[in-house]
């Protein structure tokens, strides 16, 4: 009974500071905890009950791992795999190069005024939404009225349907992700290099050390811990992909999804248009299971590496 005493104890010595996450941690019990009782979905074959979903879950037959053999035996299962680890892959490395080189560039900027503009132009993206994104990119894309369909038709170049051309997506979708996500993660970065001791600097100035050195020597490592912290979050997410990116952006066309077919897009579809609530949580659970180990993977190999750098 000492330890629960004890606990009891913290607990009330902590109160105060416990009522700011009560609010967070409610709301992942409800909204990330709770769910997870629906993974059992994935080892029965679902069937809609009168009385409701449990009901419904009770009832279903188990039929263990048939849903995942059904899932891999098919081809889908390799590509969503693959467009899902590859676009996050990209999105990971080639987000964190350009977001830590916008922040070191801003830093660099004498005209602090320059710097607020340059930031808000680069941060206002992150907040609209992919749907009023996706009508922007349609009117540039558009077969019929498209801008650069009308530029191509002035120069005498054959209109292009985009929409029905998956190869030009890779690239389409890479950039929008980084136009849509690397002010915010660049702001995360800017607050790091502005909270370095400009004593490093300074020493270093002193000691006649150029620009580039100073970036390489001071700025860079100083920065690192915190670029393998969010790298290592961001590896932990690798199967999850961005669905406002690949569902409204590419308005859902079929002829895409060759390109453009990843497991949260597998896991809509397949609800909406096939009704197969079993096979869609058998992906979801897939999904779930791989990231989560990819994170322990992760952060055992930095551990290795150096401890300072690891997320736990």
């Amino acid at each position: 009974m000492k330890w629960f005493k004890n606990t009891l104890r913290d607990l009330y010595a902590n109160r105060i500071w416990l009522m700011f996450v009560l609010p967070a941690t409610i709301w992942f019990i409800i909204f990330s905890y709770l769910p997870m009782i629906g993974h059992v979905i994935a080892f029965k074959d679902f069937r809609i009950h009168r009385d409701g979903f449990f009901a419904s879950l009770w009832h279903s037959e188990w039929v263990g791992f048939k849903n995942f053999e059904f899932l891999f035996k098919t081809n889908v299962a390799w590509e969503i795999t693959r467009n899902t680890i590859l676009y996050n892959l990209v999105f990971i490395f080639l987000g964190l190069f350009l977001a830590v080189a916008f922040a070191i560039g801003l830093s660099l900027l004498a005209n602090k005024k320059l710097t607020k503009i340059y930031q808000t132009g680069m941060l206002f993206p992150h907040f609209l939404s992919w749907v009023v994104v996706s009508y922007f990119v349609m009117t540039f894309l558009s077969t019929d009225r498209g801008a650069i369909n009308s530029l191509l038709s002035f120069f005498g170049v054959e209109a292009i349907s985009w929409y029905y051309e998956p190869i030009y997506w890779p690239f389409i979708l890479v950039f929008m992700a980084m136009w849509k996500g690397v002010g915010y993660q660049m702001i995360v970065y800017l607050a790091a290099i502005v909270g370095i001791d400009r004593s490093y600097y300074e020493a270093a100035m002193i000691d006649g050390a150029s620009k580039w050195q100073q970036i390489r020597h001071i700025t860079i490592p100083m920065i690192t811990p915190l670029m393998m912290i969010l790298t290592i979050m961001n590896i932990g997410r690798i199967f999850y992909s961005d669905f406002g990116l690949f569902y409204q952006v590419t308005q859902n066309s079929g002829a895409l999804y060759d390109v453009t077919n990843t497991i949260d897009m597998y896991v809509y579809n397949g609800l909406t248009t096939l009704g197969d609530m079993s096979m869609t949580a058998a992906a979801g659970f897939y999904q779930s299971v791989v990231g989560f180990a990819l994170v322990i993977i992760t952060n055992y190999v930095v551990k290795k590496v150096d401890e300072d750098y690891a997320l736990f």
